[in-house]
């Protein structure tokens, strides 16, 4: 088999993780998880995009390298000190709004153009608001969530919201998902 070396990483990237080490910052994303997020952006053009969780920015890179010049994205997250970093390596794109609040009163509150792709990395839209987030999303859009596989840093019984969580959105009838057994552990699911 080939190999499966990863290219075609932001330029930006490296610059987030050299800030992710500095300050110390140790929940970053996957580089497997950026690629599918990427080719799943891409594949939607003239996008309105949601990131639930921005964290340092190292998803939202490879978010904002798929999208097109008239996409746009949202990326919400409730600690300051991360968003603000965020502004400083994306905040000149006029596609990007980045948005400090807690995720849960934003989901909540939100009001605009549903969502051709939603990437819910925090607990907010992926063990809460699952309702409220899902009725944002398009017919045809994505949804997608990550660390569906166990993690080491995990908190006790977090595996029983990960299962709880798994059985909601099988049970679902307006969503087709696929789970998937790669990177920490996927589900795509698009809304029909």
């Amino acid at each position: 088999m080939r190999d499966l070396n990863i290219i075609d990483i932001p330029k930006i990237h490296s610059q987030i993780e050299l800030k992710s080490k500095e300050i110390g910052f140790t929940m970053p994303s996957d580089l497997y998880v950026g690629t599918i997020l990427k080719t799943l952006v891409t594949s939607k053009p003239k996008a309105n995009l949601l990131e639930l969780g921005t964290g340092i920015g190292l998803s939202l890179s490879w978010m904002i390298d798929g999208m097109d010049n008239r996409s746009k994205i949202i990326t919400v997250d409730n600690d300051p000190k991360l968003t603000e970093i965020a502004c400083h390596f994306f905040g000149q794109d006029e596609r990007v709004d980045i948005i400090c609040q807690d995720g849960s009163d934003w989901i909540k509150t939100y009001i605009g153009q549903p969502f051709d792709l939603i990437f819910a990395d925090a607990w907010p839209g992926k063990y809460s608001e699952i309702d409220e987030v899902l009725s944002l999303l398009k017919i045809g859009g994505f949804y997608i969530i990550d660390d569906m596989q166990y993690q080491p840093n995990w908190p006790e019984g977090h595996q029983e919201n990960v299962d709880t969580l798994i059985d909601y959105l099988e049970k679902r009838d307006d969503i087709n998902l696929t789970k998937m057994n790669w990177s920490t552990g996927l589900i795509i699911a698009v809304k029909k």
